[in-house]
């Protein structure tokens, strides 16, 4: 195990100590670390206090110390050979601190502790001289852009939902604003892909809006729905470039919650040999834990849309970070076990950053904010302002 990480600290979730994990051991790849291993340890400010007062004789406490394997250690220690790099220890105290200030999130904060560790450990010291600090400094800056380039084979695409436009046609029964329309709006301000969701309550989208999209649409068309015979039917007939099988009730405003795919095996695993027949690719819309991946992984799926509600709806920031570890580790499973990742649901200009800078993540889907934007932006800019957070989401 290239990275060991122990959690002494109540503020780190067990979630965030895995993604923790997950980063550091991609952190080792980046600076080709082949076999040297790194014990990381996860405290608070009187620990990392003494400490310091220990071994660098100051008694105060600082965000990160970092301890090579080989310093002070007997010369015949030394001589064994031994893969151990070193430990580094963070102060969760001083990193939430410094992350309010910078108002960034504490994983953030956190990943950007690691590197700077990291980097002492290889013998890296900004207070050996002011050069030494820009070598540094330049040295922390490749490691995040190579961490960015590693992160993602190319820039996360923004699939825009248009079923609230639709939604709005229906409120007056008549024939505008039209969905399709929309779509190419949407496209032309670079969208890379248009997501409708045929309900069997046809509360929105119509037979005939899939169909005329289907036609019409130049990126991708993916077609959410539930796994009805009826709607089964329309996308075999239709053959969008992708679907999605959501969870659909018919009282619900919206769909609430993911797809449960562990108590549904045969009956998904059926549907979609039936698209994959048919030459459609099936993601299937899942809440972000180990047993659903694994699940969809066991059916079949060639794609996962990570559930981002629960993330979108916390109110407190120890919610939010809690729930963006456990989409930052679902994500990794889902690439170790060969599915393609999506996420959305509840994203807005507020928080779709965060997520859009989780590791193994393709397209981000999102409709509400952007449609209700529009009506004050005009649906263009919406996008626009939109696919520009997701661009500039970065470490």
């Amino acid at each position: 195990m290239p990275i060991s990480l122990i959690n002494d600290h109540s503020a780190i979730t067990p979630a965030l100590a895995e993604a923790l994990r997950c980063d550091g051991a991609t952190l080792l790849h980046i600076c080709r670390i082949g076999s040297g291993t790194v014990t990381v340890l996860l405290t608070g400010d009187k620990q990392v206090r003494e400490l310091n007062q220990r071994f660098r004789h100051q008694n105060k406490p600082t965000n990160v110390l970092s301890f090579p394997f080989g310093d002070g250690a007997d010369p015949a220690v030394q001589s064994l050979g031994l893969s151990e790099l070193g430990d580094i220890v963070i102060s969760v105290d001083r990193a939430a601190e410094e992350a309010r200030t910078v108002d960034t999130t504490l994983y953030r904060r956190l990943h950007w502790l690691m590197v700077h560790g990291l980097l002492h450990l290889l013998g890296y010291d900004h207070e050996r001289s002011p050069k030494e600090a820009r070598l540094m400094e330049s040295e922390e800056e490749r490691i995040q852009q190579s961490l960015l380039q590693t992160r993602r084979f190319k820039m996360i695409n923004l699939a825009i939902n248009v079923d609230h436009v639709a939604t709005i046609r229906q409120a007056r029964g008549i024939n505008e604003p039209d969905p399709v329309t929309a779509a190419a709006i949407c496209e032309l301000a670079g969208a890379g892909g248009i997501v409708v969701h045929l309900r069997e309550d046809r509360r929105h989208i119509q037979d005939r809006d899939v169909r005329l999209l289907r036609e019409t649409v130049k990126t991708k068309l993916n077609l959410e729905m539930g796994a009805a015979p009826e709607i089964i039917k329309i996308a075999l007939e239709i053959v969008p470039d992708m679907v999605t099988l959501v969870p659909e009730k018919r009282k619900e405003l919206t769909t609430e919650g993911g797809l449960n795919v562990v108590s549904q095996k045969k009956k998904l695993a059926k549907t979609i040999a039936r698209m994959e027949r048919a030459g459609i690719p099936v993601s299937l819309f899942i809440d972000p834990t180990a047993d659903q991946v694994a699940a969809a992984a066991e059916v079949g799926a060639t794609f996962v849309e990570l559930h981002t509600g629960t993330y979108a709806e916390a109110r407190q920031e120890s919610q939010r970070q809690e729930e963006l570890a456990l989409l930052a580790t679902a994500a990794e499973q889902a690439d170790q076990l060969g599915l393609r990742v999506n996420a959305g649901h509840g994203l807005n200009y507020n928080n779709t950053a965060a997520v859009a800078g989780l590791d193994f993540i393709e397209e981000l889907s999102i409709g509400h904010a952007i449609i209700s934007r529009a009506v004050f932006t005009g649906l263009d800019e919406a996008v626009r302002e939109m696919q520009a957070i997701i661009d500039g989401a970065c470490w």
